[in-house]
């Protein structure tokens, strides 16, 4: 019989386009996820250049014989 679906596999194509959709939001979380991560680390190695930059024009052997001990 043309133009009649089986049951059974009306509830497996349901159930796959369920699991197509699951899986689509879990990609768009993931790339989410991923270009807040690729912004953070951009802010930290502009941390790290600006503090290393500050450090550029001290004089040497500053902090040679710094006392830390309590």
């Amino acid at each position: 019989m043309r133009g009649v679906m089986d049951p059974t596999s009306l509830v497996s194509a349901m159930a796959g386009a369920q699991m197509g959709s699951v899986q689509m939001a879990l990609a768009a979380k993931m790339l989410k996820m991923n270009a807040d991560s690729q912004g953070a680390i951009a802010q930290v190695l502009d941390a790290a250049t600006q503090n290393l930059n500050r450090l550029a024009n001290v004089g040497a052997g500053v902090g040679q014989n710094l006392d830390i001990s309590v």
